[in-house]
């Protein structure tokens, strides 16, 4: 985790959910993450069962010079990561695990910016399926960020940190894997079954690590 925004958020999020996988929507509190509001959002399940922003912070509308309120989240990604994003979701709300991904923005000018993205399972109505926390932050800001806004973005690192398993300060030896942003898509090569003690699954250019509380 690069950002203040983003440990801020986790920690948070780790320290309201006591012994659950997860707190409940109704535990958030805005006021305790002032720090890291703008970059904050939460997504809800649509009708056609993909995520949605229900709420988006400043900064990111100003990224994508536009209300995020409403817009579909998985329509941000290029379309090459969209299996690889809708297997680390599902991780999410099934497994209860903290996805964390960089990527690259394009403007259509084709100026470039790296982010960095949290999403923390969040419990609504008793379920984890149909809400997630989480927060998008650039890395190094650009001055043109809010005036050229991002079309177009591809993953370019991914991690899945399971917090019952692994103390805070132990994430950094968490599985991981992190792809050039340049790399061409081809076809899938061949990777071991097990990575880090973990089954990997191959989506394009990315390994997806699957797993799970023991």
């Amino acid at each position: 985790m690069q950002k203040t925004s983003t440990k801020t958020l986790y920690e948070y999020w780790n320290g309201i959910r006591g012994a659950r996988s997860a707190p409940d929507r109704k535990d958030i509190d805005p006021t305790r993450i002032r720090e890291a509001l703008a970059n904050t959002f939460i997504l809800e399940l649509d009708e056609d069962e993909k995520f949605s922003f229900r709420l988006a912070g400043s900064h990111l509308c100003t990224a994508y010079s536009r209300e995020l309120k409403g817009r579909s989240f998985s329509g941000l990604w290029h379309d090459r990561d969209k299996d690889a994003l809708d297997t680390l979701m599902r991780a999410v709300t099934e497994d209860h695990a903290v996805a964390l991904v960089t990527f690259q923005g394009t403007t259509a000018i084709n100026t470039k910016a790296s982010f960095e993205t949290i999403l923390m399972p969040l419990r609504h109505n008793g379920s984890t399926h149909t809400r997630m926390l989480g927060a998008m932050t650039a890395v190094d800001e650009p001055y043109w960020l809010g005036v050229q806004p991002i079309m177009e973005q591809r993953i370019t690192g991914l991690r899945l940190i399971w917090p019952d398993d692994v103390a805070m300060q132990d994430v950094a030896s968490d599985v991981a894997t992190t792809v050039n942003s340049d790399i061409g898509y081809t076809s899938p090569v061949a990777m071991p079954a097990v990575v880090f003690g973990r089954t990997a699954r191959r989506y394009a250019h990315l390994a997806v690590i699957d797993g799970g509380r023991q």
